[in-house]
């Protein structure tokens, strides 16, 4: 790929334009050994950027997209064209969601190579695969009940749940285990796991101080941030707390002169501001569902506080969780109190004694 197209917005550096959009299942070349391709999805979010490292007689694969007959379809084009028919070493999962370990089990079954991922990852992704045609648990129901669902909604849900498995290929027995700080050696060169959370349990990122590059999955993103919600399996986990512990840790351990390589949008450059931008974006967040709560609320209440737009019946799931992800910061501060009803619905309301939150410092790595 040329750097014709340079660009630099809000303070990131895109050395191929902040709209590159690579031709689906056509790799592009980073910088040496390193690959770019794209596989476009059905959704809103509607591409997955997968990469392609050259790993001595053979490749290892980050990321694999959603477990889709045309995604098949690409990889084997890729297989036996692009990556000149050698064999698939290994397979890397940044972290367990569909998009990046659909087709996992997939391409490891095809050449008899191993995943690698972080156990929390593996055994959750296992975990929800295994949901699969079951009938949604009544805490589950209760769980969204709480947040202020309606019946209607309610009825959705239990017809939408499941749906996890039915996009991830059957995934192998075992696996290698990867955690942070760890590092190996791909294609002679030395690459350092860096652990992040929130977004999921322990997502990983890839780093090559060679290259000076940062296979950074959903951890850090350039335009958006990624989800970081409350589930029912975890009602009162805290994950916006670890959210922002992890990019601070981030920030510190790694220099800002880094190639990032995110899995939606484009590559860039300026690591240390987008991790700060995303530190203070959510300190904001925070301070304006703090001051929203002068007055009691139940969650899908706290919508406008979060969000600039209309939530509709398609994001409600993913709304609602990162709102209450941010609640339980609150609660987890001592900021908000909250209360359940006669119906089983929670409210939430500032804490009399409480400062608002523009007067703290956004937690840092611990």
């Amino acid at each position: 790929m040329n750097q014709e197209n340079q660009e630099v917005y809000r303070g990131l550096h895109y050395p191929w334009g902040r709209g590159v959009n690579p031709e689906p299942g056509d790799p592009q070349r980073i910088a040496e050994g390193v690959y770019w391709v794209r596989f476009p999805m059905p959704m809103s979010l509607d591409h997955i950027n997968l990469w392609l490292l050259e790993d001595g007689d053979g490749w290892t694969i980050v990321d694999t997209c959603l477990n889709l007959p045309d995604a098949r379809n690409t990889w084997e084009d890729i297989f036996e064209g692009f990556m000149g028919g050698k064999p698939v070493k290994r397979v890397i999962c940044t972290h367990m969601h569909p998009d990046h370990v659909g087709l996992a089990g997939w391409i490891c079954e095809r050449f008899g190579c191993d995943l690698w991922m972080s156990r929390a990852e593996y055994l959750m992704c296992r975990s929800l695969v295994a949901d699969t045609g079951r009938e949604a648990p009544q805490v589950a129901v209760d769980f969204y009940r709480g947040a202020g669902y309606t019946e209607e909604q309610l009825e959705k849900y239990k017809k939408r749940f499941g749906f996890f498995g039915k996009a991830v290929s059957k995934l192998p027995d075992h696996y290698r285990r990867m955690v942070d700080l760890e590092t190996i050696d791909i294609g002679g060169r030395y690459w350092q796991i860096m652990e992040g959370s929130g977004h999921s349990p322990e997502h990983l990122c890839l780093y090559c101080p060679a290259l000076k590059i940062f296979i950074s999955g959903d951890q850090v993103l350039p335009r958006i941030t990624p989800n970081v919600s409350v589930f029912p399996t975890e009602p009162e986990g805290d994950p916006l707390k670890y959210w922002l512990r992890s990019s601070a840790r981030l920030r510190e351990r790694l220099p800002e002169d880094l190639l990032v390589l995110p899995s939606h949008e484009a590559p860039f450059k300026g690591l240390h501001v987008r991790l700060t931008q995303i530190l203070e974006g959510h300190k904001e967040d925070l301070s304006a569902l703090f001051k929203l709560l002068a007055e009691p609320q139940r969650a899908v209440d706290c919508f406008p506080a979060l969000f600039n737009r209309d939530i509709g019946e398609g994001s409600l799931g993913l709304a609602t969780g990162e709102t209450l992800a941010h609640l339980n910061c609150l609660l987890g501060r001592r900021r908000i109190r909250r209360t359940k009803d006669e119906n089983g619905v929670y409210w939430y309301v500032q804490d009399p004694d409480a400062v608002y939150l523009h007067e703290e410092k956004i937690p840092m790595a611990t």
